[in-house]
């Protein structure tokens, strides 16, 4: 997996601080460092750069902390009632 940070589209970056605002929850498909896929529902609380990357910063159903690189996010669903 490529370390180096690829930029996402403005229109799905916009879509993430819409969901941060409204507390919405999303489920995201993403793989992690080690190249891990995860598929879990996260409750994102905020977006941050670091080391030259985007994150978005949230918290999975068990309440663990999680910080994804959003160029390693694969696919992201909005509007999950009663999850």
């Amino acid at each position: 997996m490529s370390d180096e940070y690829k930029p996402i589209d403005c229109g799905i970056y916009s879509r993430f601080e819409v969901a941060i605002l409204h507390g919405e929850k999303l489920k995201l498909s993403w793989a992690d460092e080690a190249g891990i896929t995860h598929l879990e529902v996260i409750v994102p609380t905020d977006l941050k750069i670091h080391d030259g990357a985007e994150y978005l910063l949230g918290h999975n159903a068990d309440g663990t902390r999680v910080d994804i690189r959003l160029d390693r996010i694969d696919e992201a669903h909005s509007n999950l009632e009663g999850v």
